[in-house]
């Protein structure tokens, strides 16, 4: 499948704010994204059908009423459950950054250890430090991860900004999201540990877990902004990097669209 006909559902409404930067960074990949509002999706204005990529983006859906996500995926759910579970099982792509992420462990999507999608099984409570955090952070991705946005990433730097963000399950999924290396993505220190303490680690999630994937790795949420990373010049440290003569040709966010294009590309 060529790239430019690679349609790419951004959805927008309640309070959701990142649709903007969501569409520039899978126009800058080369798919074709589209803006749809939740309601014109629920009013069959539009089918999720008729893309091979679906976001759930950031902000504060609902705002925030009853738990972050819980109201936009309970929507989801009792709306458009038929046409989710067939998007899922064509095999497309659904990708959930911060109150996205929210939404797809609310929905059940994410890690969907058992391949009920619709069954939630982990949660991301408020963070540790009890206010929210507008901040940058250093992840670390698991190379023997099933994820497709991850595939041959390393260390990446993305900016952070929520209030739940702690990544919480009981012992028995947490240990097979460990043993399923389902967790894609972890928060670390400037060396490379992985990170226990704030601020490394923001929110205090659980075995430093900032990202999780279902198993087949098509589905995947994190709590930082890929798309908000999409140039250089987005770091706080541009300048110090340009002065180093070490400003990148690209932010670190864009690997992660990147990889989910060429997926796509490649399967379809």
């Amino acid at each position: 499948m060529k790239k430019s006909d690679i349609k790419v559902l951004v959805i927008t409404g309640f309070g959701l704010n990142c649709e903007r930067e969501t569409a520039a960074a899978c126009k800058l990949v080369g798919a074709a994204p589209e803006q749809v509002h939740l309601n014109d999706l629920i009013a069959g204005r539009h089918k999720l059908e008729e893309y091979q990529f679906l976001v759930f983006i950031g902000g504060f859906s609902f705002g925030d009423h009853l738990g972050s996500g819980t109201v936009f995926a309970n929507r989801v759910k009792f709306r458009l459950h038929d046409q989710l579970e067939k998007f899922v099982a064509d095999g497309k792509l659904v990708m959930g950054i911060c109150n996205g992420f929210q939404t797809l462990t609310r929905l059940g999507m994410v890690p969907a250890l058992n391949g009920d999608y619709f069954s939630q099984t982990v949660a991301l409570a408020h963070n540790d430090s009890g206010v929210f955090r507008d901040d940058w952070c250093t992840l670390k991705a698991d190379p023997a991860s099933p994820c497709v946005f991850t595939r041959n990433m390393e260390t990446v730097r993305l900016p952070l900004r929520h209030g739940e963000g702690k990544f919480v399950a009981d012992p028995a999924v947490l240990a097979e999201i460990e043993a399923k290396h389902l967790a894609a993505v972890r928060y670390v220190n400037a060396d490379g540990t992985l990170a226990t303490e704030f601020p490394a680690n923001p929110n205090g999630s659980l075995n430093s877990i900032a990202g999780v994937c279902d198993p087949t790795g098509r589905i995947f949420g994190l709590m930082p902004h890929p798309e908000a990373f999409l140039s250089p010049y987005n770091s706080p440290t541009w300048t110090a990097d340009k002065a180093a003569g070490k400003v990148a040709e690209e932010g670190d966010g864009v690997a992660f669209f990147r990889n989910a294009v060429d997926y796509i590309a490649e399967t379809f």
